[in-house]
């Protein structure tokens, strides 16, 4: 074992964690991949979350997202916080916009990226490619309702015929177009 490692393990297992018990390593398993995803197929948003945070008031939010290919992910950002994504199962198509709407940058993650990270600020919008899709969030918190001004303006609300419009462009949406609602 590396010196560097040796710390680490040390400092888990501190008499502070002991007395208290708040060490607990967190797992999650192929099983609840599974079932978080059969959760996602069964909700009307198709999606469901397992966090690892404790409270919505953590500092670094910590979650997995199942998110089946149906479900529309309105294009939008988050000012104070850059965004870690990671594909657990499945593959997640990743756009970012300039404020008009151009595709600026696309990336499938579990095929030409393995992690991508969302620079604080920058519109973008996820699509997952796969059923049964789970993708693995990071990002600070606390957590945040997005804004209605962190929403694209050029983009259709949840609501509107224009999203299933929109989350289908995504699928072949290259860097340049824009989306013409």
């Amino acid at each position: 074992m590396l010196p560097q490692a040796k710390r680490a393990v040390r400092q888990c297992y501190t008499p502070r964690h002991r007395a208290t018990g708040s060490f607990a390593v967190k797992h999650i398993t192929p099983q609840q991949l599974a079932e978080l995803a059969q959760q996602a197929q069964q909700s009307p948003r198709q999606r469901a979350n397992l966090n690892l945070h404790q409270q919505l008031d953590d500092p670094i939010q910590r979650l997995a997202i199942a998110m089946e290919p149906g479900t529309y992910v309105r294009p939008h950002r988050h000012p104070h916080t850059w965004e870690l994504l990671y594909p657990l199962q499945g593959r997640f198509l990743v756009l970012h916009f300039d404020a008009a709407g151009t595709v600026i940058d696309r990336a499938v993650l579990g095929e030409s990226a393995a992690v991508l990270e969302n620079p604080a600020g920058c519109w973008h919008a996820v699509l997952s490619l796969d059923g049964g899709g789970v993708i693995f969030e990071v990002k600070h918190g606390p957590y945040m309702a997005i804004d209605a001004g962190d929403f694209a303006a050029w983009s259709p609300a949840a609501d509107s015929a224009d999203a299933i419009r929109l989350n289908n462009w995504y699928a072949i949406a290259q860097i340049g177009d824009r989306f013409s609602g």
